[in-house]
């Protein structure tokens, strides 16, 4: 099992109503107290415990625990989300390829919950799994963001493309993302520490840059993945308020089409 000890992390996971508990409690404040009452309207049982044994279970807790599963819940496949989002044209799917780093997961789940991203497909190996440091990392929007587990990432990423998505690869060398039309259904990934794999670049429909001006070589992942994010969501709010037009729209207008 694995242990929540963060705040944000233990209101957001019982307010999603993901199975969890119970609820440890050993000399809790106000603030856990909150959590106590929370847990009991959402039939989650909570026990009275010693500090020592939360001492033992998360040693940075702040006199309340709650218990988990041990990794992030994978509720769908993206066999079902694309079916339960058949008619709907503008939607976000980022693709994580080997993002190992808990804390890099939870960030960029963080990011994913504040720019609306609707699902999260990541390999079923070599990703991280401490779900207690990603929750914690992501301030509990782990709990909100829909996510699915892939075998074959390279797979998905052609059954994204025959549902009518474009895919982009973030990378160094690609494309400033500030000229690309980024609305519609677009599927971005972002790759670990070594990168964006060859097998998936070789799939993308393009690779985006943040343009830089820094000395060291490239951003976080975890912050590059907010600022394509935020991009995206950008171009979209632009395009719904009538203040931009989709440039793939507008290539076929200006060739008559």
């Amino acid at each position: 099992m694995s242990y929540l000890s963060g705040f944000h992390a233990i209101e957001e996971r019982i307010k999603s109503g993901i199975p969890c508990g119970p609820l440890l409690v050993a000399k809790p404040g106000p603030r856990a107290r909150e959590l106590v009452d929370l847990a009991l309207t959402n039939k989650i049982r909570v026990d009275r415990v010693g500090t020592a044994d939360l001492d033992r279970l998360a040693p940075d807790h702040r006199g309340i625990v709650l218990e988990t599963a041990d990794s992030i819940e994978a509720p769908l496949t993206l066999e079902e989300f694309l079916a339960a989002s058949e008619d709907r044209q503008n939607l976000t799917v980022l693709i994580l390829d080997e993002i190992t780093d808990p804390h890099n997961y939870g960030a960029i789940l963080r990011s994913c919950d504040q720019f609306a991203v609707d699902l999260v497909v990541s390999r079923r190996r070599r990703t991280a799994k401490n779900a207690a440091v990603i929750a914690q990392t992501s301030a509990g929007a782990s709990a909100w963001v829909p996510n699915a587990e892939e075998g074959n990432l390279a797979r998905a990423v052609e059954l994204l493309k025959e549902k009518g998505f474009w895919v982009y690869g973030a990378g160094m060398d690609g494309q400033s993302v500030y000229g690309i039309d980024l609305t519609g259904r677009i599927a971005l990934i972002m790759g670990g520490e070594a990168g964006l794999s060859r097998l998936l670049g070789e799939r993308c429909d393009g690779i985006v840059s943040i343009p830089c001006k820094g000395r060291v070589d490239s951003l976080n992942v975890s912050v590059a993945a907010g600022i394509l994010l935020y991009e995206i969501s950008r171009q979209r709010n632009a395009l719904r308020s009538g203040k931009g037009q989709n440039k793939r729209d507008r290539v076929k207008n200006e060739k008559g089409g």
